[in-house]
């Protein structure tokens, strides 16, 4: 007697019946991030910033099937987003070499080691950490080892600040003066700390604080590439909600535009692609002497 004998007929199509299809949309394949980047040399003869946006994700599609129909997908995807950014630093142009350098051996580490992790929990959260903080101190070694090898390059150094969403999670890892924003509800926060002597001395509450800001703004204190124990690696998570706006940037930004006039320019530009315009457009105005990247992401949740 076969199984389906033991069952009896009648319950042999109840469970067909009950196999159907049904969506399935964990928050990985349901929420929508639209994305702008966009880089200005500034008055700078050349462009020392580099940057990446990159959409990582998993499907299934059927492309043969004997089952009757609706009872499996069509076809099934979700996805996570990464964007980082890059200011380079040093002598006869090796800035730009240490900017493109660190996020090109970023992404073929995350190509070669990443787990391509869409959904998150705790447990996933602590792997995404750690493998961050991992990939950081070989992108170091690798500009560092880069600029012992040829002496033209010696030196060079980079900020570099990633984030990388799967759903309704975030995590930033950063080291230097490149910025990460949160808009939420017309609230511009800083997710990021600078990594310079100004801070240092802010935090300290030094009393050398109107020299420390002037002058001491754009001296590093942790940087990626030849600095001796390596970088302090910042990296955190944070929830996301309908309707925030991240945003990325160099200090060739920040410098010239006040964080006020951002959030004004971010809450009304119509596309992620329009906010980037108008802030570039901005520092522009204001006279920004240095490079000027930015990237700008928005979050659309499903039941938002």
């Amino acid at each position: 007697m076969t199984h389906a004998d033991s069952l009896g007929d009648d319950r042999v199509l109840q469970l067909s019946s009950d196999l159907r299809y049904e969506p399935f949309e964990p928050l990985s394949a349901s929420v929508r991030v639209d994305i702008g980047a966009r880089s200005h040399r500034g008055a700078r003869t050349s462009n020392e910033d580099h940057y990446l946006v990159v959409r990582l994700g998993r499907h299934q599609e059927t492309l043969a099937t004997s089952l009757p129909e609706g009872q499996v997908p069509a076809r099934f995807d979700e996805a996570a987003y990464g964007m980082v950014l890059a200011d380079g630093m040093g002598l006869t142009g090796s800035g730009e070499v240490a900017s493109r350098l660190a996020i090109a051996t970023l992404a073929h580490l995350v190509l070669h080691f990443g787990k391509w992790n869409v959904r998150i929990d705790q447990a996933t959260a602590d792997e995404v950490l750690q493998r961050a903080r991992r990939f950081y101190e070989h992108v170091d070694l690798r500009v560092a080892d880069a600029a012992t090898a040829h002496p033209t390059l010696t030196g060079m150094g980079t900020t570099l600040t990633a984030a990388y969403s799967a759903g309704d999670m975030l995590f930033v890892a950063h080291v230097g003066h490149s910025r990460a924003y949160l808009l939420r509800d017309g609230l511009l926060t800083q997710l990021t700390r600078d990594q310079t002597l100004a801070q240092q001395l802010n935090d300290t509450g030094s009393g050398l604080m109107e020299l420390a800001a002037h002058d001491l703004g754009h001296i590093l204190s942790d940087a990626i590439g030849g600095y001796a124990g390596g970088p302090h690696v910042q990296i955190r998570q944070w929830r996301l909600v309908h309707g925030d706006s991240l945003l990325l940037c160099t200090n060739g930004l920040t410098d010239v535009v006040p964080d006020e006039v951002c959030t004004g320019l971010l809450a009304r530009a119509d596309t992620p692609d329009a906010a980037c315009a108008a802030l570039i457009d901005e520092a522009m105005v204001r006279g920004a002497t240095d490079n000027v990247s930015v990237i700008v992401g928005r979050y659309s949740m499903a039941d938002g």
